[in-house]
């Protein structure tokens, strides 16, 4: 009994070292079986390729989100396109590509977006166009291969936004202290954009300044200021605002012509011919001119205004007057005076522009000489003349009376 309980064990014993050792040998050949397939793998994996890369567009354009896979062999069974932006800043899936559905948007559809790749191509890209601010951030394109598994690339999208571009008048009236004449705007651009004046030799006459602001949504609105003396000098002087930056494909140029207001000067009037006149002032802007008759109305039928100019249709008395001319603008008004007098019976009209002393000054002259040599003639008579009667009361009033006239008939010229 002994022996054969002794065979038993023995046989046991070898069975048992014969299923381990082949069992180890099984284990060691399936590992080596395991250890292969997984290093096939890796290395494919390593040589499996998503391709994409980075996008800029500009705000209202059209960009292309380019995705797909190289280097492999493996089954493609999907592609998801997920999303992270400035309106939904959690990621979330947003379009799949199936071989058989082709794409297929997820919460909700975009006809901005459109599929221009190939499936069996192993090729998502999107076409995404009128892109917005909202739009921008990072898009992720994953596909799912068998048996590799999901193989996914990030792009991320870059929007540039264009300035809104201006030229404000800061409307600078006439003055001594140094005023703001006019600001340039470039409003929200991405990124910031560049504003400088150009003064085309004004130097020191002016100065700029520049201030920028930017906003949460990333844009930024650039301000430069132009600074000076408002003097006539300056006064429609030729300046140019010039923008700049990365959203803009060439330098935007804005042209300003620097204004300095001010009110009317003195005004003059001018004689165009023997029966016209002009009503002559500096302003800025421009004066607007309004003819009237002392303690008369502007008849049409005898009478032609046309803004600053003054016409007399007829030659007569009837004219006689004061006129008057104002120029006027928002800054002030000022006035110009002209006396139109018609001799009875002449053919031509006698005028005179009030302020203007030099006709006043002759006739003065020409009246005292005659005057002047009248007496000489009286006191000291030529040699050889014979004595001469005394004048008679009604002779001497005459003269009294003629030389009034003339001083009456200068007075009328003169005054009004």
């Amino acid at each position: 009994m002994g022996e054969w309980m002794e065979l038993l064990l023995s046989f046991v014993f070898l069975w048992a070292t014969a299923a381990i050792s082949h069992a180890t040998l099984f284990f060691r050949d399936n590992l080596f079986l395991l250890l292969i397939s997984a290093l096939l793998l890796t290395r494919e994996a390593d040589a499996l390729q998503v391709i994409s890369g980075s996008v800029t567009v500009v705000q209202g354009g059209t960009a292309i989100l380019s995705c797909h896979v190289i280097d492999t062999n493996d089954d493609l069974t999907q592609i998801t396109w997920q999303r992270r932006t400035r309106e939904k800043p959690h990621s979330d899936n947003f379009l799949t590509i199936l071989p058989r559905d082709g794409a297929q948007f997820v919460n909700g559809g975009d006809d901005r977006f459109k599929y221009i790749g190939n499936f069996n191509d192993k090729n998502g890209t999107l076409q995404f166009s009128n892109v917005a601010l909202k739009d921008e951030g990072s898009y992720t394109c994953i596909f799912t291969l068998f048996p590799s598994g999901n193989q996914k690339t990030e792009i991320p999208l870059n929007l540039l936004v264009r300035p809104f571009t201006n030229v404000k008048d800061n409307l600078p009236t006439l003055g001594t202290e140094e005023v703001l004449f006019a600001t340039c705007t470039a409003a929200g651009s991405k990124p910031p954009a560049e504003v400088r004046w150009l003064t085309d030799g004004l130097g020191e006459k002016v100065r700029t300044t520049t201030n920028s602001t930017q906003y949460d949504n990333g844009t930024t609105t650039t301000v430069s200021s132009l600074f000076g003396v408002p003097t006539r000098e300056i006064n429609s002087h030729q300046v140019q605002c010039v923008i700049s930056g990365d959203s803009l494909s060439k330098e935007e140029t804005l042209p300003f012509t620097i204004q300095i207001y001010f009110s009317p000067t003195e005004v003059n009037i001018r004689v165009i011919t023997e029966d016209s006149f002009e009503c002559v002032t500096e302003a800025n802007p421009s004066a607007n001119f309004t003819w009237s008759r002392s303690g008369q109305t502007l008849l049409q039928s005898s009478i032609k205004v046309d803004g600053a100019e003054l016409q007399l249709l007829s030659l007569t008395s009837d004219q006689n007057g004061l006129y008057q001319c104002e120029a006027s603008n928002a800054y002030g008004t000022k006035h110009g005076q002209l006396y139109v007098h018609v001799a009875s019976g002449a053919c031509s009209a006698v005028w005179a522009l009030v302020g203007v002393l030099f006709f006043l000054n002759v006739a003065v002259a020409a009246v005292w000489y005659l005057d002047k040599s009248k007496q000489l003639q009286r006191c000291f008579p030529s040699h050889g003349d014979g004595p001469r009667d005394p004048p008679s009361p009604r002779s001497a009033g005459d003269d009294q009376r003629r030389e009034q006239e003339q001083l009456q008939e200068v007075s009328e010229v003169t005054n009004g």
